[in-house]
């Protein structure tokens, strides 16, 4: 792109001085949740094997944080957080989330993390229904669980759960309470993916004019985005262009319900569409996307940004000859930014250009005649495919797929239960 740009034939408007927010910050630091939120993906199980090659790779990419998982779920994970956390993975800080309960801390003090986001929520419905807690009660754990943990020599993190449905004034008042503990870092989390990303800026903004005013209160900012609206990307980035600098994100999208910001667009987007460094070796991402994917067992959507199998397949006559042209012409990016390459597909939209270039590609020599013969026959060969097979087929692989969901049944759950009462 940059070099038609400089040729004057194209103009990206994403440069121009006017359109750039003014709180964007030069250099964000990629928080990874994958396995964590990724791993609560409905089905997901990983061993202690996987988590170790995912965070493995997480680090050589050059990923900030990565929480690793929840000890306190259990000793199996505990075993797991504490393997990776002994690894020695030099770029990243290995972070595990704790509850806003002592004992949490403490199964991640033992766990030997050097990193903790504390989590307790700060919307009032919540407090009545979910915690059953005051707002005073729900200050006075805070401030205790940030204090033990900065007293364990720990890096602490507040993430204010619910954060986008708070009162704001009780939302700044637990952000102030747990920077006053020795909270390093805080963040506003979207929990139920529930606003716009005009709305995810205006709450970022009315958080800094009540904290920022302070210096004593200008911490480092994250934000923690769910996609059930589709908006988990784009409200990340929104969050970033009021200048938080911690996004978390998931790889190839995983997470709880509808999933996570996606670790892979997020980055690329930060790189490409607001010159943002951040820190990441973007040609590999494809092959984290499909380590996590192989070890999820969790297909990608085949025309899943960045990292689906048809992000870089140009299908449609026209779009291969434009490709065949210059290689931006139906690309934002070259594939080789994220460790892929470019395909076309063979079918009903196949163009006369593409099958001429496969026949000089293959030194074959045919007459024009000859290669519309061919064009023809192609796009027919593609149009007689049984659709009826192909909806059979479909249904076979889905159920398959279904099959490879992981869990407890609930006669199984029901065997336990008699089992131990």
């Amino acid at each position: 792109m940059e070099t038609l740009e400089k040729a004057g034939l194209a103009v990206n408007y994403n440069k121009i001085p006017s359109t750039k927010p003014k709180s964007l910050p030069e250099k964000v630091f990629i928080w990874d949740e994958t396995l964590r939120d990724g791993e609560q993906t409905p089905g997901v199980a990983l061993t202690i094997d996987e988590k170790i090659e995912i965070a493995k790779m997480l680090d050589e990419v050059g990923t900030a944080i990565v929480a690793v998982g929840f000890p306190a779920v259990s000793d199996a994970e505990k075993k797991a957080v504490t393997a990776i956390a002994r690894e020695g993975l030099s770029r990243t800080s290995v972070a595990a989330p704790a509850r806003a309960v002592i004992q949490d801390l403490d199964a991640c003090i033992e766990a030997d993390v050097n990193e903790v986001p504390i989590f307790i929520a700060t919307s009032d419905f919540r407090l009545k229904y979910q915690l059953r807690m005051t707002r005073d009660e729900v200050l006075d754990r805070l401030v205790e669980c940030v204090e033990y943990g900065k007293e364990h020599g720990l890096v602490i993190d507040y993430i204010a759960e619910d954060s986008t449905r708070s009162d704001m004034e009780f939302l700044c008042q637990a952000y102030r309470a747990a920077i006053d503990a020795g909270a390093d870092k805080i963040c506003v989390a979207d929990t139920v993916g529930f606003v716009r990303p005009e709305v995810m800026k205006h709450i970022v903004r009315e958080i800094k004019t009540r904290l920022w005013t302070d210096s004593k209160y200008k911490v480092p900012m994250s934000v923690h985005c769910h996609d059930d609206f589709g908006l988990a990307t784009a409200n990340t980035l929104a969050a970033i262009e009021e200048g938080i600098t911690y996004p978390q994100v998931c790889v190839n999208a995983y997470g709880e319900r509808a999933g996570n910001a996606a670790f892979e667009e997020v980055v690329m987007s930060l790189e490409e569409l607001y010159g943002i460094d951040t820190g990441i070796k973007t040609e590999k991402l494809y092959q984290l996307s499909r380590l996590v994917e192989r070890n999820f067992i969790i297909p990608l959507p085949l025309h899943k940004a960045i990292s689906g199998d048809n992000a870089f397949t140009h299908s449609s006559g026209i779009h291969s000859h434009g490709q065949l042209t210059h290689s931006m012409t139906y690309e934002p990016i070259s594939p080789t930014l994220v460790g892929r390459s470019r395909e076309f597909h063979l079918g009903k939209f196949v163009g006369r250009h593409f099958v001429e270039y496969l026949l000089k590609m293959g030194g074959i020599s045919a007459t024009p005649e000859q290669a519309r013969e061919i064009t023809e026959r192609v796009k027919k060969t593609h149009e007689d495919q049984k659709k009826l097979q192909s909806h059979v087929a479909f249904e076979n692989i889905k159920n398959s797929l279904k099959s490879l969901r992981t869990g407890v049944s609930e006669r199984e759950f029901w065997a336990i239960v008699f089992d131990v009462v």
